[in-house]
């Protein structure tokens, strides 16, 4: 009999855990999503706006928070497999990869732009993209918008990058190249890492 109320109280108690259990666990969740997020925000601030420069190592401090490294070899061989399969130029897809994130997967800009190619949600959503750190989703969706701005304006580069960095109902807007300083520093920068002026 005392085993068997011993075996209650046993059971009454773990029971009465559970909901704790669970809310600790999804704290515990909700706080690694934070870390993992705010991991990404190091790297990003932390990376040397080189054209050489490539993120091969995680940071030394939270070496369980990020997803596994991808060598740079790596990287270079999905932007010209991306390049490749939307049938653009692997000269154009890396200057634009250069310039948006500087080869960084995990690069997150203040406006919201993710990854490799810096997609918006918008293209994201349009592309079908589930991971937008996911280099081979992120560049595949990036070719595609590219490609297609391309498209767009008749093959014209400038055009299709200035649609890139500022929309294309802006470069209509403006009938060329809008006037934002970022964005022409954007159109001349790769046009000049491409070597053309």
């Amino acid at each position: 009999m005392r085993l068997f109320a011993c075996w209650i109280l046993l059971m009454n108690i773990c029971r009465g855990s559970d909901p704790d259990n669970s809310a600790a666990r999804a704290a515990q969740e909700g706080s690694v999503a934070k870390q993992r997020a705010s991991v990404r925000t190091q790297q990003t601030a932390a990376v040397v706006q080189d054209p050489s420069f490539f993120v091969t190592r995680a940071p030394d401090f939270a070496p369980a928070l990020v997803r596994e490294l991808i060598p740079p070899e790596e990287i270079l061989d999905i932007v010209d497999e991306g390049a490749r399969q939307s049938g653009l130029d692997a000269n154009l897809v890396r200057a634009v990869v250069r310039k948006e994130s500087a080869y960084n997967p995990w690069a997150t800009s203040p406006k919201g732009a993710q990854g490799l190619m810096q997609l918006m949600p918008s293209v994201q959503q349009q592309f079908g993209v589930t991971d937008p750190y996911d280099p081979k989703q992120n560049v595949s969706a990036g070719t595609r918008l590219l490609k297609q701005l391309l498209g767009q304006f008749g093959g014209d580069v400038p055009l299709a990058l200035g649609a890139y960095n500022a929309g294309a109902g802006r470069v209509e807007q403006y009938g060329g190249v809008p006037p934002f300083p970022e964005t022409m520093g954007y159109v001349t920068g790769i046009l000049s890492d491409l070597g053309k002026k």
